[in-house]
């Protein structure tokens, strides 16, 4: 055998066993609207990923990014989708859910009160920053 043959049989056995064991998926969503509807369509598609992926023996994880009106989907008094998020947080463990502290920010200043969010939630200095982040780290985006 070639130099070069073995290396392309080395290759496809090394990609044989990486699928055998299974792959990990990574899925950015992007949530930028203050709509029950769209927090949950967004909640929805992260329980499908999640259960088509372990289906097929692969893992997934799923980050969650809120910034503008989205940002009430993690504000802890004001969540439509509260109970949800909390549920599926211990259900999944592999879903995080990232708040733009840019929104935080500017509701503060606009209301003049203090912004508590969920504790799911992890503050991030920018949503959008964030989103790019993720893209550039290999993670699929998606905007239901």
């Amino acid at each position: 055998m070639t130099r070069i043959g073995t290396l392309v049989l080395a290759g496809m056995m090394t990609a044989g066993m990486a699928f055998a064991e299974g792959q990990t998926h990574h899925v950015a969503i992007h949530v930028d609207q203050n709509d029950p509807q769209v927090m949950n369509m967004a909640l929805n598609n992260a329980q499908n990923v999640d259960a088509y992926y372990k289906s097929v023996g692969d893992d997934v994880v799923i980050e969650m990014v809120a910034y503008g009106p989205g940002l009430h989907m993690l504000v802890a008094d004001k969540s439509p989708v509260r109970d949800r998020i909390a549920a599926m947080s211990l259900e999944l463990g592999n879903i995080t859910f990232a708040a733009c502290g840019n929104t935080i920010k500017g509701m503060e200043k606009k209301t003049g009160q203090a912004v508590t969010l969920m504790e799911e939630a992890n503050v991030v200095p920018s949503g959008v920053v964030r989103l790019i982040e993720l893209q550039e780290q290999g993670f699929a985006y998606v905007r239901p």
